[in-house]
């Protein structure tokens, strides 16, 4: 199916918390639940995205763009369910708490514009808007015109 929905996410472990290698851990089915009590509730979770795009910039890649990836969950978009079908997920190591930091916006314009010319994407939105009640990021620092305006 073609890739028609970029999703941005947000995503720290443990909470609120950056750096580290939890977030790669978890995306890759590795990570120890046993060494942070928050982690226990994520034993039974499998998923990943495609980029997690870090605090300081860096891009890491988990999934090809062309392959599916579990990071929408239940979730529609303009009358489609299951975005996981046509849709690529971009997490940045953040949370609903403090902004995301000008290395994170300037890396995922770069991401976008890339992803942009390779796949017909038509619209970009938050994970909060395909599964609305359900999930809140990238969150209410999320500055959306910032992003949007770098893409031009």
């Amino acid at each position: 199916m073609a890739v028609e929905l970029l999703v941005i996410h947000s995503i720290s472990l443990p909470p609120n918390e950056y750096g580290g290698d939890a977030i790669l851990r978890f995306f890759t089915n590795t990570l120890d639940h046993s060494e942070h009590p928050y982690f226990e509730q994520l034993k039974d979770v499998r998923v990943s995205a495609h980029f997690l795009v870090r605090r300081d910039g860096t891009i890491v890649q988990f999934v090809p763009a062309g392959r599916r990836a579990w990071h929408a969950g239940a979730s529609a978009w303009r009358g489609r369910s299951r975005c996981n079908d046509f849709s690529i997920g971009i997490e940045l190591e953040g949370s609903d708490f403090e902004p995301f930091t000008d290395r994170q916006y300037a890396a995922l314009a770069r991401l976008t514009r890339r992803l942009k010319r390779r796949f017909p994407i038509r619209d970009i939105v938050g994970h909060s808007d395909i599964a609305p009640g359900r999930k809140t990021d990238p969150g209410p620092h999320f500055d959306w015109q910032r992003y949007l305006n770098q893409l031009a």
